[in-house]
């Protein structure tokens, strides 16, 4: 039965942008993983490289957002440019234009013999993996992406649907008209997460939500972002939440131009709209590619999975509460201590979803 989750199919063609290789160099690296879930062994595995470090050179290649889209290319970065900091790695990274872009930049750095090639995103899976398999002595990690089986790749995973709960869950409880908006940069098993977190922490702490939800089906299209998220507010929306990379950016100031709340994702995004946005769902990408580099230098980076949660602190609602009242901060915090106790399962796929909450989420 389809209730009070309302999707909106809308598709924008990709935005081109920029050109291909940008090239920049940073910094360091920091806690541990194991091949199934993150742990905080991490300070032990960063001070065994902190001494070690020099002479490795790691390189970033992102997706089509690039480096500067104030989500989780740049928090990636950040925490390779941590890396090189602390460690004493060189660090550099590779943008991407298009999807055309992926293979190239991996093959630069390769053919400049990089110790460990981190790929940003799922997007890069295919590229990833082939570069892989015809290079099996040099090391890849690959962030949102758990499909390359090879013993040389490291893929980093994020249960990003319980940092979206919580933001759901502030969405739920702040809106005064009972209606909210969602902007994803494009729907598959991966970007749903977002989704399915966010309804259902809206539904749960407010049953009488309307959530709009937009597929803009790119992650480099602010002026579709701004289009999509204005639609929302006209249609009612007084809080929109996006998970769509640089797309989110014009969700974001279509939010700040109609004085209505938006959410980020990834990073703590409210240093872009401090009036503005009121939380971001925050994934700690920087964390997973300083612990990948942590991980290289002291000798324990392993292919497999490595996933990480709220708690390892993986995922976790932003830091910056200012806009929020003291009973959404400790409702918050209350729920977010069920998740972690296993109290509160967050659905993570469309069955578990709609068993829960009676739902129909469309978005595909």
């Amino acid at each position: 039965m389809k209730k009070k989750v309302l999707a909106v199919l809308l598709c924008a063609a990709m935005v081109m942008a920029m050109t291909a290789c940008g090239s920049s160099s940073t910094e360091e690296a920091a806690d541990t993983a194991d091949t199934t879930e993150a742990t905080d062994d991490g300070a032990e595995a960063a001070d065994d490289a902190a001494a070690g470090g020099e002479g490795y050179k790691i390189g970033l290649v992102t997706d089509v957002g690039g480096v500067n889209d104030g989500s989780f290319n740049q928090s990636a970065w950040e925490g390779l440019q941590r890396a090189a900091d602390e460690l004493g790695i060189e660090a550099n990274y590779l943008e991407s234009s298009t999807d055309a872009d992926y293979a190239p930049n991996l093959e630069a750095f390769i053919d400049e013999e990089y110790d460990l090639i981190i790929s940003v995103g799922y997007m890069l899976a295919d590229a990833t993996k082939t570069a892989a398999e015809a290079n099996p002595d040099c090391r890849f990690a690959i962030i949102d992406d758990a499909t390359i089986e090879l013993d040389n790749v490291t893929c980093l995973m994020f249960d990003q649907e319980q940092a979206s709960y919580l933001v759901g869950y502030v969405a739920g409880l702040m809106t005064e008209s009972n209606n909210i908006g969602f902007v994803i940069g494009m729907a598959n098993e991966n970007m749903n997460l977002f989704g399915y977190g966010y309804c259902a922490g809206a539904l749960d702490a407010n049953p009488d939500v309307t959530i709009q939800q937009f597929n803009a089906n790119s992650f480099a299209d602010s002026a579709t972002g701004k289009s999509m998220a204005n639609t929302a507010i006209t249609n009612g929306a007084d809080i929109v939440f996006h998970a769509a990379g640089a797309t989110g950016l014009g969700v974001i100031e279509a939010c700040q131009e109609a004085g209505v709340y938006a959410i980020g994702v990834d990073s703590d995004q409210s240093s872009i709209a401090p009036e503005t946005i009121i939380t971001s769902a925050m994934k700690r990408v920087d964390n997973a590619v300083y612990d990948s580099v942590a991980s290289l230098i002291g000798g324990t980076l392993e292919g497999g999975v490595v996933t990480y949660d709220l708690t390892v602190g993986g995922v976790d609602i932003a830091p910056t509460q200012d806009l929020l009242p003291e009973d959404v901060i400790a409702a918050v915090e209350e729920v977010k201590q069920q998740i972690i106790d296993g109290e509160v399962v967050v659905p993570n796929d469309q069955a578990s979803f709609e068993a829960a909450h009676g739902d129909v989420y469309e978005l595909d």
